[in-house]
């Protein structure tokens, strides 16, 4: 296999036309564009634009229901009825999570997604089941993906027993991140939810993701806790805060200390911006220093039918339900699904700089704002220095 190549004719960020040259997988050299014919290994970027791949900061591959028959939505309302539905789909299904999960996984490679944070459900009714799934799809799609795993306790942590112990094997099998889930809402014990949580973290090193539905000031007290518990145990830049609605259930005025905190610990928030509930107030975050990551979180699960694994189309819907018209705005929803979900999972060699692995995404646009609003199907994915994907399909399929 060719190990060095020069990808020609291309504008990173849509600036001015660049060759840059690829080697054993990174970014080795960058130089104003040639007027020479491009000949032998290397790539004719035709004048495209040029960025990072895009960046899935939630997503649970495991539950979904991806190349299935369609299935009719069918959970109750709240978030109970929903956790109940999914653990009775999940029990019915006869199809394997590797083949769900991956072929999913497939989907968003192709539209240029190359680092993920995947939650996998940690519950004693299922076991190691999803857990050791997860594990080999990683390992299967180990040299094209950076697939990093939050051991996730969808049904409750404190509620079940047997959760913790599950956590901690989850931990022991090789999963990064530590998970929490409405420490208040689901299991009515925040202290003891957050002190095994952070305990669990600390033990094994690793980081920790708390799903937070829980609104208003019931939501807001968690937060103020997570803090606490971050700068307890001194996890600042290994937290991030799932969801978060109730930050914009307040006026700014009221929202503005929690901010201050949250970046001072560099606590992440993640969004879908999603359209039925509300969401951190995104502008005024990022302008107060807070990092704020999207995410398609279920993608056609027991959840929501709703989803494609497009990160672009993810932005795109940032920036509608933040009113973001001018370039300026739209580029930030970029960022929002780029270099501020790398930052989020702590990935400090993301990017188009020298040195940095090749994940590159070519797409026929002008600017990143015209990508994010066009979100071109005719796209070129660049893993750590190979062609992976083209118009919007894997080229070589591990189903």
């Amino acid at each position: 296999m060719t190990t060095s190549y020069w990808l020609r004719n291309v504008r990173p960020f849509g600036g001015n036309s660049e060759d840059i040259r690829i080697a054993d997988g990174r970014i080795a050299e960058r130089r104003p564009a040639s007027a020479e014919p491009v000949t032998g290994t290397d790539i004719d970027g035709q004048g495209q634009l040029l960025t990072p791949a895009l960046v899935e900061g939630h997503i649970h591959l495991d539950k979904t229901l991806w190349g299935l028959p369609w299935r009719p939505h069918s959970a109750g309302p709240t978030l109970k009825d929903r956790i109940g539905n999914e653990r009775r789909i999940l029990r019915e299904l006869e199809s394997p999570i590797a083949e769900r999960a991956g072929a999913l996984l497939e989907q968003c490679i192709a539209r240029g997604s190359l680092t993920f944070r995947c939650h996998v459900d940690a519950d004693p009714e299922l076991g190691l089941m999803h857990i050791e799934a997860m594990l080999a799809l990683r390992e299967r799609y180990a040299d094209l993906v950076d697939l990093e795993f939050v051991a996730f306790p969808q049904a409750g942590l404190i509620r079940h027993p047997g959760t913790e112990a599950l956590l901690r094997e989850a931990l022991k099998l090789g999963l990064e991140v530590v998970g929490g889930l409405d420490p208040c809402g689901i299991d009515n014990d925040p202290i003891a939810h957050l002190t095994t949580v952070f305990e669990l973290a600390e033990s094994f090193g690793r980081g920790v993701d708390i799903h937070l539905h829980d609104g208003g000031e019931l939501g807001l007290w968690q937060i103020d806790r997570i803090i606490a518990f971050t700068e307890r145990y001194r996890l600042q830049g290994k937290v991030m805060i799932s969801h978060a609605f109730c930050l914009g259930m307040k006026s700014w005025a009221e929202i503005r200390p929690l901010a201050e905190r949250l970046a001072a610990n560099r606590i992440s928030l993640m969004t879908t911006a999603p359209a039925e509930i509300a969401m951190p107030p995104f502008t005024e975050l990022i302008a107060a220093g807070v990092n704020i990551c999207l995410g398609s979180d279920g993608i056609r699960d027991a959840w929501s039918p709703m989803g494609n694994g497009d990160m672009l189309e993810r932005a795109m819907l940032l920036a509608l339900r933040c009113g973001m018209r001018r370039d300026e705005g739209i580029c930030t929803a970029f960022d929002a699904a780029t270099r501020y979900g790398a930052a989020a999972l702590g990935r400090d060699d993301y990017g188009l700089e020298t040195g940095r692995p090749a994940n590159l995404l070519l797409l026929p646009a002008e600017t990143l704002s015209e990508a994010v609003v066009a979100r071109p199907a005719a796209r070129t994915v660049i893993s750590r220095g190979v062609v992976v994907a083209r118009n919007g399909r894997l080229l070589e399929s591990r189903l």
